[in-house]
């Protein structure tokens, strides 16, 4: 009866009860790699300028549209600096499909606003609008970085970075004291702080002379010095705040990994790494680096855009290939986090079909919200398909769901490739915290994941 239970039922394993000393071995190294990308690696910019630096050590140039290509080429195209599409060309021509992994570099933060910067009572501000889905309480009286670029009239793009090199100042949104805060706790965690009310504090010193506003005037002042910038080139800037935090290990046994961005980050150096394993692919290998996921993935820079259409069509007509033709019999990956199973709160899982930490690659075979809306639901043959691959590759992997049906649910950029007649699977790190300012994962769903990305490009 234990045999027939062994074999009929669906137990998962703790990974680490799976994994020989050799792996654990891998497993270290490949999350070394990683944390050192997420920790230089705090925007959509800066993850493109990373992987481009990191591509070309591995032999990707970057491609002129028209030019010839024959298997083994490696390519990358750079789509306004926020996005990025890198192949490796394979032997069989594209009427046979190509494998794709899609992840995004965009994650939750805080943008300036095009007139951001104020003085109230001799303590000067940046105002902010919040990018993405984020519970506003957490980013109060947490270290914040300044990142971005500022466009200048003439045409020079100017780069800012505050606060990430040790001895840089950083900066802070503040709260109330709990002295104080009768009121406030009263209400929601929703309403306890605005979108309004997220104003970051960057001065206090007056400049030295009369008149009004001289805190404003000695920021900017400071600005200007080592900028070159003025209040109006705000208007043309695109700015971020982003937490502080270096990326960590987590807990005694360093099993996992702390910090800003895994989602979806941590997909997007899967994909990356597992790309420049590939050598002589039989199918054409695609990893896209996408930007605008947070916010529905419009954009020129986001999924929705037809900047991979553009891509597709150069290297399909450079092989009399139809793009219909090929986008049919192509499968993608589309890598991205989900949410991990936390005891802390278990009202809102439901625990057997919930992803949980060092269990591997989470499937996902549907996101969406409630009724499955706004989803590809990837079909059974797909899945089965991963399953096989995955078991026969010895990628430790398990399937996920996003919160119990009514609880609500979340997306990826899965059903736009879907869209584009792709067949399409969601894949990806369970994540504790997911959205929050400082996010967990497991080593080995990292590495998992890696393991699973590039098993495809290998099949």
């Amino acid at each position: 009866m234990e045999d027939l239970r062994e074999t009929l039922f669906y137990n998962p394993k703790n990974g680490y009860d799976r994994l020989d000393t050799r792996e654990r071995l891998q497993l270290e190294d490949y999350c070394r790699e990683y944390m050192s990308f997420l920790n230089d690696a705090r925007t959509e910019r800066e993850s493109v300028k990373y992987a481009i630096r990191e591509a070309e050590k591995q032999g990707f140039r970057e491609y002129t549209p028209g030019e010839s290509l024959k298997p083994g080429d490696r390519i990358w195209v750079n789509n306004r600096g926020k996005a990025l599409m890198l192949a490796v060309m394979g032997r069989e021509p594209l009427e046979n499909g190509a494998v794709i992994a899609g992840a995004h570099i965009d994650s939750p933060r805080l943008d300036l606003k095009q007139i951001p910067l104020y003085e109230q009572d001799e303590l000067c501000y940046l105002r902010t609008h919040y990018y993405g889905g984020i519970k506003k309480y957490q980013w109060v009286a947490t270290p914040l970085e300044l990142h971005g670029v500022v466009a200048m009239k003439s045409g020079e793009t100017v780069e800012v970075t505050i606060g990430r090199e040790p001895g840089e100042p950083r900066f802070v949104i503040t709260d109330l004291l709990p002295h104080l805060a009768a009121d406030q706790m009263k209400k929601t965690m929703a309403e306890g702080i605005t979108g309004e009310g997220l104003n970051i504090l960057i001065g206090s010193v007056p400049y030295a002379d009369d008149g009004k506003d001289r805190v404003r005037l000695a920021v900017l002042s400071l600005l200007n010095d080592a900028y070159g910038i003025q209040e109006e080139d705000f208007l043309s800037a695109e700015l971020t705040a982003v937490p502080a935090v270096d990326v960590c290990e987590i807990g005694l046994d360093r099993s996992m990994i702390g910090g800003y961005g895994h989602d979806d980050r941590v997909c997007a150096w899967a994909e990356l790494k597992a790309l420049f394993q590939v050598q002589d692919p039989r199918r054409t290998c695609i990893c896209i680096l996408a930007d605008k996921e947070e916010t529905g993935s419009d954009g020129v820079s986001g999924m929705q855009s037809t900047a991979f259409e553009c891509l597709m069509e150069d290297l399909c007509a450079s092989q009399n290939v139809e793009t219909r033709r090929c986008y049919e019999r192509s499968f993608c990956l589309s890598a991205d986090v989900t949410a991990a199973f936390d005891p802390l709160y278990p009202e809102v899982s439901e625990k057997r079909s919930e992803s949980k930490l060092n269990y591997g690659m989470a499937i996902c075979k549907y996101t969406g919200a409630r009724g499955k809306s706004s989803t590809s639901d990837a079909s059974a043959e797909v899945v089965g398909y991963l399953r096989g691959l995955f078991d026969r590759e010895g990628v430790i992997w398990q399937m996920a769901e996003m919160g119990k049906v009514d609880q609500g649910g979340g997306g990826t950029i899965a059903k736009y490739m879907a869209n584009r007649n792709i067949d399409t699977i969601d894949a990806g790190v369970p994540v504790l915290s997911m959205h929050a300012p400082f996010e967990v994962v497991s080593k080995l769903d990292c590495y998992m994941t890696y393991k699973g990305i590039l098993a495809a490009y290998q099949d």
